[in-house]
């Protein structure tokens, strides 16, 4: 069975920064292209960041030179640093099974990031 258990959400004031983890199992990890999608509040899915096998990296327009998407296939681990957060990056952010796909059919539960003074 395909898990994903994102972490590392929370409260951060604008222009700070937050680390998202993603622990994958039950698929070679290290094979699959994944990515990261957020949920602002509201509103529908939207796809920010992509990392392929080998590691080239995608990102949205809206996130490009603030977040850092990565991994380590060796821990099963998706990363993705939020540098520089505003206030519209509040939102449950989503990995996924995925490459640049804006509605992933396998993703985990989500870790939600609040950015307000």
């Amino acid at each position: 069975e395909v898990q994903l258990v994102e972490s590392g959400g929370g409260l951060v004031q604008p222009g700070g920064s937050l680390r998202l983890s993603c622990v994958a199992s039950g698929f070679a990890f290290s094979v699959f292209a994944m990515s990261w999608v957020r949920q602002p509040p509201g509103k529908g899915l939207e796809w920010i960041s992509s990392i392929g096998s080998p590691e080239n990296t995608h990102y949205a327009d809206s996130v490009k030179g603030r977040f850092t998407i990565s991994r380590d296939n060796a821990k099963n681990t998706l990363y993705l640093q939020l540098d520089s957060l505003k206030t519209e990056d509040t939102g449950m952010y989503y990995c996924a099974q995925d490459f640049k796909n804006p509605n992933p059919k396998i993703r985990g539960r989500g870790t939600q990031v609040t950015v307000s003074s």
